[in-house]
């Protein structure tokens, strides 16, 4: 109950006081934040993935000043020697509004990195999402076989028969690549677990499958028992450490992203940072109230 009320509370105390929470987990507001945070994360010996915050617009003319954005940040990131690669969430770019016109405009980011030979991740949202984002998905392998990825949420009971029906896209020399998340939406029972435990057995179900299938997994957790249960899998599965990357938020469990580092694997961090970092620090608390208690020891401790 408390957790739920902080959670309430927080869009109406001042900006100020959230990005003592906030801080930790997002590069800044501007690109320069972003490119000195990447340019931290590589010289310990990781990857990025940089993510521009935003999403669920009201006008189309918004797709248009986030996709040019889009496309300055790549030309910064290339210009600057990051190693890393892009996240984008479809309804910044008008996915709810018109479709072709949101295919329209990620298209044109996913060509200027294609360009550079470079990656975008199309991030997956909820569920009234889930069959636009596959829809628009498919288009752009087909055009872009090496230079585009999507999300998958192991908490929808419909992952595994997903990535199984995209099956026909993959091919040996330009394998899928899947982000698997746990999932952070607030769904309806009737298509989402909800318990800790099942959403654990469905994660490593959905990567069992694409580990058998030679799927590029983005293995996205900060749970240690998903990390052990991945690392079982990995071993059963021979595989090489340059068909896998571990992924993780910036700020997030950082000893867990360390002694993962340290046994070998390669990692990825989400970078997120831009003038939208308190609509998104207050829509996840709302996902997840359980954040509550860091809020509070960002403010009392940290503050």
């Amino acid at each position: 109950m408390f957790n739920k009320l902080i959670s309430r509370l927080l869009p109406f105390m001042p900006k100020k006081l959230v990005w003592l929470f906030s801080r930790k987990y997002i590069a800044g507001e501007t690109i320069d934040d972003a490119i000195r945070v990447c340019h931290a994360l590589n010289g310990a010996g990781m990857m990025i993935t940089i993510d521009l915050l935003g999403e669920f617009i009201a006008r189309l003319e918004e797709a248009t000043d986030y996709k040019n954005t889009y496309l300055e940040i790549v030309d910064r990131v290339e210009a600057d020697h990051i190693n890393g690669n892009y996240s984008l969430k479809p309804t910044m770019f008008g996915l709810l509004i018109d479709e072709e016109v949101c295919y329209q405009n990620i298209r044109e980011i996913v060509a200027k990195a294609a360009s550079h030979n470079n990656f975008v991740r199309v991030d997956m949202e909820d569920s009234q999402c889930t069959d636009r984002e596959i829809k628009l998905f498919r288009r752009l392998k087909k055009e872009f076989p090496k230079n585009v990825g999507l999300v998958f949420q192991a908490y929808l009971k419909r992952t595994l028969q997903d990535i199984r029906d995209l099956k026909d896209l993959h091919t040996a020399d330009n394998p899928l690549n899947f982000r698997l998340c746990k999932g952070i939406y607030v769904e309806p029972e009737a298509i989402a677990y909800k318990k800790y435990g099942e959403i654990n057995e469905h994660f490593l179900k959905d990567l069992d499958y694409i580990f058998q299938e030679g799927i590029y997994p983005g293995i996205a957790t900060h749970d240690k028992a998903l990390v052990e249960g991945t690392c079982e899998l990995i071993t059963r599965h021979k595989v090489p450490k340059e068909n896998y990357e571990f992924q993780m938020l910036y700020g997030v469990t950082p000893e867990l992203r360390k002694s993962i580092l340290d046994a070998g694997h390669r990692m990825r961090v989400y970078v997120p940072f831009g003038k939208d970092w308190f609509g998104y620090s207050t829509r996840r608390l709302k996902e997840n109230p359980k954040m509550a208690s860091h809020i509070i020891k960002a403010i009392f401790v940290e503050g």
